[in-house]
C-alpha cells in the first residue's frame, strides 16, 4: 500500500474505529445486563425497554414475553389516571384540583354532610391524603382486595369510613384512585375508556390495550390495566417532554410539572434500600400526584429518577438530566425482587448510557 493510500484508509477508517470504540463501553454493559437477566442473576423479568430521547437503544423480551404480549401495568397505571385527570382540567371538565370530591357525587349527599368526607378534594385523592381509612403501602389496612369482591367498586370507596383529616396523613390506598375514575367519568360524561382513547390513547398511538371494568361497568383505574412495554414507553417520553408528543401538546407542561413535583416525603422509605442492593446507597423517596422521585446515588453517580410504580416490578423511568425513558416489567409480585430494577439501573443502564454513545 502506498503512502498515499495509507493516508486515505486512516482517515476513513479510523473515525468509524473511534466511534464504535466509543460506543463499546455502553454497549457492553448492557450486552452484560441482557446475559444476567437470562443467565437468572435477576428473575422474573419480562421486558426491559430503553430510550434516549426519542430513539430506542435497547428492548429486550424474557422469559417468554414479546413485543405483542400485553402485561398488567399493576399501580403504574396510577400515574396514568394522573394524567387523565390533567387532561380533564385541561379541557375544562373539571375547574382545579381544589375541587371537592362531593361535587362529583349529587346522589350521595353523605359526602356532602360528612365533617371529613366533605373535606376531601382531588388534590388530596392524588397526593394520596384523603383520609379515608385505608394503607396498601405497608399493608397495613389493605382496601383493595374487598373492593374488588363488591359489586360496585366506586360505591364501595366513596362508603368507606375516614381515619384523618383530609390533606395530613400520607396513606396510599387504590381506593383513592377509584374515586378518581368516578370523577372523571362524571365530569365529562363519558365512560373513563372512552375519554382515555379519545384524549389520550389515541395521540399516542396505542391501539392495544385491556381494561379491567367492575360489575357496575366502572373503570378500574388503580391498576389491572394490561398494556404493551412500548406503549408504557410512550407514557414516559411523553412526560419528559413535558406533555408534548409528535409535536402537539396532549396534556399541559403545567400539570406535568405539578403532577411530577414529589415534594411528599415517604415515612421512613427508599425503593433503593427495599431492593437490598449493595451497589446503591439509600436516599428517601418522594411522591406526587401518583408519581415518585427517588435520588439513585452511587459511589460513582447520582440521578434523579421520576418514576411510576406497579406491584410485581413494572416501572417507568424518566431520567431527565439524560434525556433517558426506560421501562421494566417484571413478575416478581408481593416480592421485594421487584426493586431489582433499582440495582440494575444502578449497575448497568445509567453506567451504560453516562459511557457510551446512543
Amino acid at each position: 500500500m502506498t503512502n498515499r493510500l495509507l493516508t486515505i484508509f486512516l482517515i476513513i477508517i479510523f473515525p468509524a474505529l473511534e466511534a464504535q470504540i466509543a460506543k463499546a463501553p455502553g454497549k457492553l454493559l448492557l450486552n452484560q445486563m441482557s446475559n444476567a437477566i437470562n443467565q437468572n442473576e435477576y428473575n422474573g423479568i419480562n421486558s426491559v425497554i430503553i430510550a434516549r430521547g426519542s430513539k430506542i437503544v435497547y428492548e429486550n423480551y424474557f422469559n417468554g414475553y414479546t413485543k405483542d404480549s400485553l402485561h398488567d401495568s399493576r399501580s403504574s397505571f396510577k400515574s396514568v389516571t394522573s394524567l387523565l385527570v390533567g387532561i380533564a382540567i385541561d379541557k375544562g371538565f373539571i375547574k382545579s384540583v381544589n375541587q371537592k370530591v362531593y361535587e362529583f357525587f349529587p346522589n350521595n349527599p353523605v359526602l356532602r354532610t360528612d365533617p371529613l368526607k366533605s373535606k376531601i378534594t382531588i388534590k388530596d385523592l392524588l397526593e394520596m391524603r384523603s383520609g379515608i381509612d385505608c394503607e396498601e403501602f405497608n399493608e397495613t389496612k389493605v382496601c383493595e382486595d374487598d373492593m374488588s369482591l363488591s359489586q360496585d367498586w366506586l360505591k364501595f370507596s366513596l362508603e368507606l369510613p375516614m381515619k384523618a383529616k383530609p390533606g395530613e396523613l400520607w396513606s396510599y390506598s387504590s381506593i383513592n384512585t377509584m374515586i378518581c375514575s368516578g370523577i372523571i367519568a362524571n365530569a365529562t360524561g363519558m365512560s373513563v375508556p372512552e375519554f382515555a382513547k379519545k384524549y389520550l390513547f389515541d395521540p399516542l398511538g396505542m391501539i392495544n390495550y385491556e381494561w379491567t371494568i367492575d360489575p357496575s361497568g366502572n373503570a378500574m383505574t388503580a391498576g389491572s390495566f394490561y398494556i404493551l412495554p412500548k406503549d408504557m414507553l410512550k407514557i414516559g417520553q411523553l412526560i419528559k417532554n413535558n406533555g408534548r408528543w409528535k409535536n402537539k401538546q396532549i396534556i399541559s407542561a403545567s400539570w406535568i410539572n405539578a403532577s411530577t413535583k414529589c415534594d411528599i416525603i415517604i415515612p421512613e422509605f427508599s425503593f433503593m434500600k427495599s431492593s437490598r442492593s449493595k451497589i446503591g446507597i439509600p436516599q428517601p423517596t418522594y411522591y406526587g400526584f401518583y408519581w415518585y422521585k427517588e435520588l439513585l446515588k452511587t459511589n460513582d453517580f447520582a440521578e434523579n429518577l421520576l418514576f411510576a410504580s406497579g406491584n410485581g416490578g413494572q416501572y417507568i423511568f424518566i431520567i431527565r438530566d439524560l434525556n433517558l425513558t426506560v421501562v421494566f416489567t417484571q413478575s416478581n409480585y408481593g416480592s421485594y425482587k421487584a426493586k431489582q430494577a433499582f440495582e440494575i439501573m444502578a449497575k448497568y443502564i445509567l453506567p451504560a448510557v453516562r459511557a457510551g454513545k446512543f
